[in-house]
């Protein structure tokens, strides 16, 4: 792989930025970072991408803060002004490049084979977001042309606009690209007409040898009815899989191998999903294709998308202008990366469902938004969790923290409190008299008692960790009841000692939290795993509500019969 001129300049202009900001040598690191940011198309070429910026970091080394500085100015004035400009962070979102009297029309446009996740969230809340500061349209639109590799779930398709609702993104308009197929076909037979498309019968490897030597294939100069001949034994299902492909001509000579007459119509001879179409076509856009079409065809007035997909826009760019169409306005944001979340694609998720290593898409071990609805975070602290994350092209490091403090704010208020025993070890108190505890439902807000009645010489449960360091002799306040003195730990014994608040301090005691031995069974599932345990009676009048298990963490109920089952949130 050679590397062209072009991105060449490129490198240079990243290295004497970074030379001119530090005064001093460029940093290899920081000018690979901005270079593969430029150009993702370099990404599978890092070595000798790398060999070439340790010359061109060589050559700039050789000079001097007023040579580079100089230099920069001469090729890459607008960096000069970026390093001047003190740039404070902001949250929220920028304005957008609206036209006077302009409706925008945004879109979210997923794939439908899984729900969403809480990645793929930020496309819908911030585009909704936009539209509803701009009056404008929200279109969802399911880019489900796809129905071997990125099969769609029937499921899928219910489940995003519902989980759209919950997010405060109703969509004005829900669009299936699968439906449009014969639109996409019109189009297609366009750009073949204008002589600005054509059939490729090259095998996969043997186009890409072409590609690469910036050589056209053998079909590129087929005469346009020859290509209207090949196009229409496409769309009669006359040739194999994989035999013929609709390639878009662009430039064969471009720097850019990801730009060279790229692929818009595959043969695909799996039925769809959905029972209307099934096996209607055997003719199938990529997804470049399909979007470009679609956006136009929606009169899409703003693209917010990934700088991941620059080349994306690029090769739509070319249909755009054969057409005489004019692009939306594009902003290009950075990747996120949510720390306590992993790597999981939503294929990855399926598979392992279908293999039961989850119990399902709401499975708490999930990032899937069904799963976080089911753990009790609310929509409007998601909602400002993106939102805060703003729209900018630089990468973002995260953590799940942000999202549980916002969450945090809405739901401590509003969430009950009870005793909870995890891992409960039973301790029998003599010497203690009958005792109606009765703790406060919130420690703040005025929202009454709860009472939990416990008999004479009663056999509490506590929870194993809180017994690691005990020792007889400790005394011990059983939150919200009495004293107690530790007197044998096989068996776990106590003596009473009176419920004065004062000998707390006094007599330094812990304090733990505790359950009667005939409370109610629960089992808490967690991102961690299962906690199984004993709580309050009064839990199973919390059906669907979050509350606060006392030093535990909160979590909303999700079920309490026959036993309660709750959902953990965040500590």
């Amino acid at each position: 792989m050679t590397v062209s001129d072009q991105e060449i300049k490129t490198i240079e202009k990243y290295a004497l930025q970074n030379a001119v900001k530090y005064g001093k040598a460029p940093q290899m690191g920081a000018v690979m970072g901005k270079v593969m940011g430029e150009c993702p198309h370099l990404r599978p070429f890092a070595k000798e991408v790398s060999a070439q910026i340790k010359n061109v970091i060589d050559e700039i080394s050789r000079g001097d803060p007023d040579e580079w500085n100089q230099r920069l100015e001469e090729i890459a004035p607008e960096l000069i002004e970026e390093l001047c400009t003190k740039k404070e962070p902001v949250k929220g979102l920028k304005p957008l490049d609206v036209k006077e009297g302009e409706k925008v029309v945004m879109r979210f446009a997923p794939n439908p084979n899984g729900p969403p996740t809480l990645g793929s969230t930020r496309g819908i809340v911030v585009n909704s977001e936009y539209v509803k500061k701009y009056n404008g349209t929200f279109i969802v639109r399911f880019d489900d042309t796809d129905p071997q590799i990125k099969r769609p779930m029937m499921e899928a398709y219910d489940w995003y606009v519902d989980d759209c609702r919950w997010l405060g993104a109703e969509p004005d308009m829900v669009v299936k690209a699968s439906d449009h197929l014969d639109t996409y076909y019109r189009y297609a037979e366009k750009l073949i007409e204008l002589n600005r498309a054509y059939v490729c019968f090259c095998e996969g490897g043997e186009f890409k040898g072409y590609k690469d030597s910036k050589q056209p294939c053998p079909h590129r100069d087929h005469l346009v009815e020859q290509n209207m001949e090949y196009w229409d034994n496409m769309l009669a299902g006359k040739y194999d899989e994989k035999q013929a492909v609709l390639r878009i001509k662009t430039d064969i000579q471009h720097p850019d191998p990801a730009l060279r007459d790229f692929g818009a119509f595959r043969i695909v001879k799996t039925p769809h999903p959905r029972p209307e179409i099934a096996d209607r076509y055997v003719v199938w856009p990529l997804l470049d294709f399909e979007g470009a079409i679609e956006d136009h065809e929606l009169g899409m007035t703003h693209i917010i998308r990934g700088k991941d997909l620059m080349d994306s826009e690029k090769r739509q760019k070319y249909i755009y202008d054969y057409l005489g169409w004019e692009y939306p306005r594009t902003t290009h944001w950075g990747r996120i990366k949510i720390h306590e979340l992993g790597k999981l694609s939503t294929s990855d998720i399926r598979k392992a469902i279908e293999e039961g290593k989850y119990s399902g898409w709401d499975d708490p071990r999930l990032p899937t938004i069904r799963a976080f609805r089911r753990r009790g975070i609310k929509a409007d602290a998601i909602r400002k969790f993106m939102i805060d994350m703003g729209v900018g092209e630089t990468d973002i490091s995260v953590s799940l923290d942000s999202l549980y403090s916002e969450n945090r704010k809405i739901i401590d208020p509003v969430s009950n409190r009870y005793f909870f025993v995890w891992d409960p070890v039973k301790v029998m108190i003599s010497g203690a008299p009958s005792f109606n505890a009765r703790p406060p439902l919130h420690p703040t807000e005025d929202r009454g008692i709860r009472e939990i009645d416990v008999r004479a010489d009663p056999h509490l449960l506590i929870c194993q960790k809180d017994t690691e360091n005990m020792k007889v002799g400790d005394k011990i306040r059983l939150k919200d009841l009495y004293n107690i003195e530790i007197e044998s730990l096989d068996p776990f014994r106590a003596q009473y000692l009176g419920d004065s608040v004062e000998d707390i301090k006094k007599e330094k005691m812990r304090i733990v939290h505790w359950v009667p031995e005939n409370g109610i069974s629960v089992r808490v599932l967690s991102p961690d795993g299962e906690f199984f345990g004993i709580g309050e009676d009064g839990i199973v009048n919390e059906l669907n509500n979050t509350v606060q298990f006392e030093r535990f963490g909160f979590c909303r109920i999700d079920s309490v019969s026959p036993d309660v089952v709750a959902y953990f949130t965040h500590r």
